[in-house]
This record gives structure tokens, C-alpha cells and sequence, in this order.
């Protein structure tokens, strides 16, 4: 069956497969090699795997949530407000415990080196790394690469994790690369330190990667109003308000994940002539063109009313 690798759900699913065989191959690789890093590294993946599909799931429920099918769905009683509030919570638990397994394994290295290091088989540990530098090199691109059309923030962080993987994997390159050829040297003695030595050093460049996607999400989470898009409704309203005369408007905004909350009150004078509902409708459609008629992901509350205090 043929399966299109240019959407999101796709591309998260191959993620997700390829997440889980690697981190098998690696926890029989690192027992081989007698090698915590290793074994510690594929134990992230399964975790990393994990938040995958729990990302893969809420993608599908909003895209769900914002089709007309949705309606009928059993879900829809419970969560009559969609399901865009999960994305930056999934995103932003992703992005902590990317941060916080690195910052582990920086205090996992430190703790190794000060204890005279560790002694493991090489040859087995440059396999499994040379095999994950391959897969995680391939995917980090290409999901970033498909990313450009698709623009989801649940593949942007994806892709920046198959880079710290490949990046922590050079590492480890370098560092059992280098210890294989010292055995039987004057160097052997260095041997048991190399590992956490190198561990340190790239640990250090990759806690800081998520963070930026850690900030987004908490600011969702929070609600932190986009200065961006209240700018943007804000001269729509205005613009409205000059239009048709009305005394003044209140705009309420916040961005959860993908989806835009916008909440508009306009303050009709109370001189005005009653209108026919129909009338008011056809200008809640003006305006929701303005702002976006045709994006799904946009929750969008008009009120009109003279009433100063139901805006407030």
C-alpha cells in the first residue's frame, strides 16, 4: 500500500519505527560492548519514541477535531474545545526531557571520569555508532526537509532530535575510534577515560538545542498573548471600528500550539437602529476573512454589543 511520506502523520510514524529498532540494536550492541553510554543512549530513544507517538496522536486529534466529521465523534462532548491545548503541553514535555537526559548523561560522564573511567570492547561500540550515525543523519534531514512545506512545530522538533542523536553519535565516533587504536599502547592508560571525556563535551552543546522550543511551548501554555498577531487583529478591529462607526473594541488573543484564539467585542453605540441578525452575520464574516476564514486551526468568538462591561 502505497503511503505518502510528505505528511506529518506519515513522517512521525516512520519516525516512531525507526526510533524503536535502532534503540533495540543498540541496547544489544552496548551489552556486547559493555557500554553504559550506549545502553543509556538507546534507552533515551525508547523514550524519545514514546513522546513521538504521543505527538503522532495529538496531531491526528486536532486534525480530527477540525473536520466536520468531528461533530459526530464521541470525543466531541468531552472536548468541545479541540485538542490544539495538548500540543504545546506534549511539545513542551518532549523538549524537558530532551534537556533533561542530556543533562543526565553530562553528570553521568563527570561521575564515570572522576571514578577512573570505564573499560569497554570497542569494535562493538564503533558498529553500533557508525549504523546510528547513518539512520539518524538520514532521517534528521530528510524529516527536516519535508518539514518546509509542512511547517509543524511536532517535526521540528523531531528533526532537531535525530541531530542531537547524530551529533552525540560523532562523539562517541571519536571517542571509541580513538581508544580502539591507543589498546596496546603508550596511550592505553587513556582508554577508560575517553568516553565520559567526550561524553562531557557533547552534552554540553546539546542542552541547550530544545530550549528555544521549550520557551514556545510554556508561552502557549501560559498564554502569553503573540505581540505578532494581537498587532495583526488589533488593525483589523480598528479598521472595522472606522468602517461602520462603532465606539470602540476589545480584542483578546492567544496562540495554543497551532491553533489562533481570538475573541472580539465591538462596542455598538446604543443610538444605532436594531439590525436583522443576518446582517450582524454578514459581518462576522467580513471580519473572520480578514483574520483567516479559510484556517482551520483558528477559534474565532465575534461579539457585538453596547454593553461596555461584557467586553471587559
Amino acid at each position: 500500500m502505497y503511503m505518502n511520506l510528505k505528511t506529518e502523520a506519515n513522517l512521525l510514524k516512520i519516525s516512531i519505527f525507526s526510533t524503536i529498532i535502532l534503540a533495540i540494536i543498540g541496547i544489544i550492541f552496548g551489552l556486547l560492548a559493555s557500554s553504559a553510554t550506549i545502553i543509556f543512549d538507546s534507552i533515551y530513544g525508547l523514550i524519545d519514541a514514546v513522546m513521538t507517538t504521543l505527538a503522532l496522536i495529538v496531531a491526528k486529534l486536532i486534525i480530527n477535531s477540525t473536520s466536520k466529521d468531528f461533530v459526530n465523534s464521541r470525543l466531541e462532548k468531552h472536548f468541545t474545545m479541540g485538542f490544539w491545548h495538548l500540543e504545546p503541553i506534549v511539545l513542551g514535555v518532549n523538549g524537558i526531557l530532551l534537556i533533561t537526559a542530556a543533562t543526565y548523561a553530562f553528570i553521568n560522564a563527570i561521575d564515570s571520569f572522576l571514578l577512573g573511567g570505564r573499560e569497554i570492547l570497542f569494535g562493538y561500540a564503533i558498529i553500533i555508532t557508525l549504523i546510528s550515525i547513518v539512520i539518524e543523519l538520514s532521517l534528521g534531514f530528510y524529516i527536516k526537509k519535508a518539514n518546509k512545506t509542512i511547517n509543524s512545530e511536532f517535526l521540528t522538533l523531531d528533526s532537531i532530535s535525530w541531530l542531537i542523536s547524530a551529533s552525540m553519535s560523532f562523539g562517541y565516533l571519536i571517542a571509541f575510534g580513538f581508544g580502539y587504536f591507543a589498546m596496546n599502547t603508550n596511550l592505553q592508560w587513556i582508554t577508560p577515560y575517553i568516553d565520559p571525556a567526550i561524553l562531557i563535551i557533547v552534552t554540553i552543546l546539546v542542552i541547550p538545542m530544545p530550549l528555544k522550543t521549550v520557551k514556545k511551548a510554556l508561552a502557549d501554555i501560559l498564554l502569553v498573548t503573540p505581540s505578532e498577531l494581537k498587532s495583526h487583529v488589533d488593525n483589523v478591529a480598528q479598521n472595522i471600528v472606522k468602517k461602520y462607526g462603532f465606539n470602540s473594541f476589545r480584542a483578546y488573543v492567544a496562540r495554543v500550539g497551532r491553533g489562533r484564539q481570538i475573541e472580539l467585542y465591538f462596542i455598538v453605540p446604543k443610538s444605532w437602529p436594531p439590525k436583522r441578525l443576518e446582517e450582524w452575520d454578514l459581518l462576522r464574516d467580513e471580519i473572520e476573512k480578514e483574520l483567516g476564514k479559510e484556517d482551520p486551526d483558528l477559534w474565532l468568538t465575534i461579539v457585538f454589543t453596547t454593553d461596555f462591561e461584557w467586553a471587559e
